[in-house]
């Protein structure tokens, strides 16, 4: 792999919390992707909402399927760019480990529920996930991973929250927030990647689920040029046997327009900012972007599928039982910590150790447990 002068380079690392000697074929960011994959809350991901619920179809999205995608995309973009592919994706395959059952909707309610004890959000919790939740080593807890790869899964964090990680850990991830530096350029493309999977796939499950239409879409500047573009050189495809066929070629179409775009885009600025060095870059702004137009029509996008698709009545409707599911098994674990496994009631935060189980736990587990606890049955 020939690397760029600003990227982040494996023998440069700034280590693990705990030392470990090198791994004899792997380097350290190929050893932090391994572990992950074979972690158990990766392995969960799989029956973890993305847009849909997990029963609600087989062949939606998940967590597990949209971090593949976030890492194939992230990938696609760092080799032509310079960047260290396999940090890109570590960093893609663990940024969503600390995201609820039930997508969103579930993380907002564990978080009105924990507003009372320091809240929650869900890129800390992916670096708690990594740092201290998964137990599969004899000499620490959590995956021990490196600093960069941390650094990537933080990708949010509140003032508040990133005080208390820099007074646990001085100058360590959480220092940038506070600095108002940028991560690394992988960590930054990361970011970008899964805005682009998830504008896409959730297109393609929005005309899957029946709630959106070929004819809403046509409304997007984005998709419109991609449908036109894909009529004229396959005018078969106009039949409606045809549509789903349409559809994919015009997501391709626009999935590889934006990739091309973050290239060139980001190529430019590095070569306005000149950085030699992955540090030199950290603190050089926002380098890895889309151009101004590109810019414009993603965020067009979101704005369509915010209003057509993430607050349509029968998802919110969904939203709303999950949610209910999430505040009732809080509150029942507050309630009856000998309903929670021995090793969680046993920790002095209860607070924290009911908001780390249920974001570990997976959809279907949640609404079993739910009923197990309620004698109800709401999903």
């Amino acid at each position: 792999m020939s690397l760029a002068p600003y990227a982040c380079d494996p023998s440069l690392s700034r280590g693990r919390r705990f030392p470990e000697p090198p791994a004899p074929t792997r380097s350290a960011y190929q050893r932090d992707r391994d572990r992950i994959v074979h972690s158990t809350a990766f392995r969960r991901l799989v029956y973890k909402t993305q847009v849909f619920l997990n029963h609600e179809g087989d062949l939606f999205r998940t967590r597990l399927t949209h971090s593949l995608e976030v890492a194939q995309l992230g990938r696609s973009i760092a080799r032509p760019l310079g960047l260290n592919e396999d940090l890109v994706e570590a960093i893609a395959l663990a940024h969503d480990l600390g995201h609820t059952p039930f997508g969103h909707a579930g993380q907002d309610a564990l978080n009105d529920c924990m507003a009372p004890f320091g809240g929650f959000e869900h890129n800390l919790q992916s670096l708690r996930v990594v740092d201290k939740l998964e137990e599969r080593y004899p000499a620490f807890d959590g995956l021990n991973l490196s600093f960069e790869a941390r650094e990537g899964i933080l990708k949010h964090c509140s003032r508040r929250h990133a005080e208390q990680l820099e007074a646990a850990e001085p100058g360590g991830v959480a220092r940038r927030f506070l600095d108002r530096t940028q991560p690394s350029l992988e960590a930054q493309l990361c970011n970008l990647a899964d805005a682009i999977a998830y504008n896409a796939h959730d297109i393609d499950d929005g005309v899957r689920s029946g709630l959106l239409t070929l004819t809403q879409l046509q409304e997007l500047d984005l998709f419109e040029r991609f449908r036109r573009e894909a009529l004229q050189q396959h005018p078969d495809l106009d039949q409606p046997q045809r549509a789903r066929r349409l559809l994919y070629e015009a997501i391709r179409r626009m999935l590889s327009e934006q990739v091309y775009d973050v290239i060139d885009a980001t190529r430019a600025a590095l070569a306005e900012a000149g950085p030699v060095s992955a540090d030199q870059a950290r603190l050089a702004g926002p380098l890895v972007r889309f151009s101004a137009s590109m810019h414009a029509q993603s965020t067009q996008l979101k704005q369509f599928l915010f209003s057509q698709l993430y607050r349509h009545p029968q998802v919110m409707h969904t939203t709303g039982l999950a949610q209910q599911v999430v505040r009732e098994l809080f509150a029942a674990y507050m309630d009856q910590p000998s309903a929670l496994p021995a090793d969680y009631a046993a920790q002095a935060d209860r607070p924290r150790s009911v908001a780390d189980y249920i974001a570990g736990m997976t959809d279907r587990f949640a609404a079993r447990e739910h009923e197990r606890l309620s004698g109800r049955k709401l999903l």
